[in-house]
């Protein structure tokens, strides 16, 4: 089957076609047929970005006013493409990225008017982004009537969080009337970095606990006990856990109420300064890149130093929370752009945790290629990975179960 996988920002289109099927993923010879992006949607100098696998990438301007036009200039380009596909009838299903499905979602599904009044009921828990991924289905539809739509969520995968890891320390009210709890995020990349490392080894990814870290310009880490999230580190939003690209992760909420009185912010200021101009960016001043810091810190940018050596304490830290909740690990996955490309970083964190049998060997982890690799010294326990993150395709994957019927695997 050819499905289309959709990830709707404010003013942004990505999209994936992939070829798959229940015989593909037993096989893990899923294809990725064709990959793009409409940028600045909405505006009159926005453009596409397309590349039909195997070819190379070619860009044009497009100005688009919304996003049904941001994924008709895409679809146009795919069915011009006569060597990908011949008409967009082709395309048999559209997996949509969701972010956030609350408690009722617990599963990718497909999209009927109930799925939809409840993304829509969940927008004041992701207002950034369940109301752009919404704009997404409905362009879908509009475009592709004659496939069928499926929603992914990027919670789904943590709903197993037992009650003691969901739950924040303040009157349950606020649980039950409002639903605040840690939801977690990443979820398809947690979910898929947990597959990998169970197929690598020839098990089910029931057979182990695992330590993932999708690490990016947004950072997450997840606890799996035998295929199950047990706790995340990613909160009610994404910016509880980690210290990120230009979020700051943990911080005392007194030091918030501090902010607002001290400097006369208001509750606008601070979500502004929270999601970004903190976290890398904040304590650096110069950037929320990983790349540019470590380039700056040999320098001797001590402030660049500072926040390399901030992001990787947090990771360890997590590490050991996460060895104590799991009770030992079978395996810490590293992923996302720093956790995939940054070995410094990855010897930073690792660095001093002996006493739980992580070591990493120095060749490996420095030379890093392809889509998965062991760096620890053959033998160790917990055996430590460099695996490539795949949203896209386990996305795919769950449109094709949802549309035969399939269940899901945990």
């Amino acid at each position: 089957m050819n499905i289309l996988v959709i990830n709707c920002g404010s003013s942004s289109v990505k999209f994936q076609l992939i070829e798959t099927s229940p015989e593909h993923i037993d096989a893990n010879t899923d294809r990725l047929l064709a990959k793009g992006e409409v940028e600045r949607v909405g505006s009159s100098d926005s453009f596409v970005t397309f590349q039909a696998t195997g070819e190379r990438a070619s860009q044009w301007a497009r100005p688009t006013r919304d996003h049904t036009e941001a994924l008709q200039a895409g679809l146009e380009r795919l069915s011009h493409a006569s060597s990908i596909i011949r008409s967009l009838s082709d395309i048999e299903g559209v997996g949509h990225r969701m972010v956030h499905g609350g408690e009722q979602l617990t599963q990718s599904t497909l999209i009927d008017e109930t799925v939809i009044q409840e993304v829509e009921r969940c927008i004041p828990l992701a207002p950034l982004h369940n109301p752009n991924n919404l704009k997404g289905y409905r362009a879908a539809v509009k475009l592709l009537p004659h496939a069928k739509q499926v929603a992914v969520f990027d919670t789904a995968f943590h709903h197993a969080m037992p009650p003691h890891a969901f739950h924040y320390g303040i009157p349950l009210i606020h649980y039950t009337r409002d639903r605040v709890r840690r939801y977690g995020f990443h979820g398809t990349s947690h979910r898929f970095l947990n597959y990998r490392f169970a197929r690598l080894h020839g098990h089910d990814r029931s057979a182990y606990k695992v330590i993932t870290c999708h690490l990016g310009n947004g950072a997450s880490m997840c606890a799996i006990d035998h295929g199950r999230s047990i706790d995340t580190s990613m909160g009610l939003t994404p910016l509880e856990g980690l210290m990120m690209g230009t979020r700051p992760g943990d911080v005392d909420p007194g030091a918030l109420f501090y902010m607002l009185h001290r400097d006369g912010m208001t509750p606008h200021d601070l979500e502004t300064e929270l999601n970004r101009h903190s976290g890398l960016y904040g304590i650096s001043g110069i950037s929320g890149d990983m790349r540019d810091l470590l380039s700056a810190a040999e320098n001797g940018n001590e402030r660049a130093e500072l926040a390399i050596d901030m992001f990787c304490y947090r990771v360890k830290k997590y590490i050991g929370f996460y060895l104590a909740a799991l009770n030992g690990a079978d395996g810490i996955v590293f992923a996302g752009g720093i956790g995939e490309n940054a070995p410094a970083v990855r010897a930073r964190i690792c660095e001093g945790l002996d006493v739980f049998g992580i070591r990493l060997d120095p060749e490996d982890n420095a030379e890093v290629q392809g889509p998965e690799k062991l760096i620890s010294p053959r033998g160790a326990s917990p055996e430590i990975w460099v695996i490539r993150t795949n949203e896209e395709l386990l996305i795919a994957r769950d449109t094709v179960r949802c549309i035969l019927g399939i269940p899901h695997p945990i």
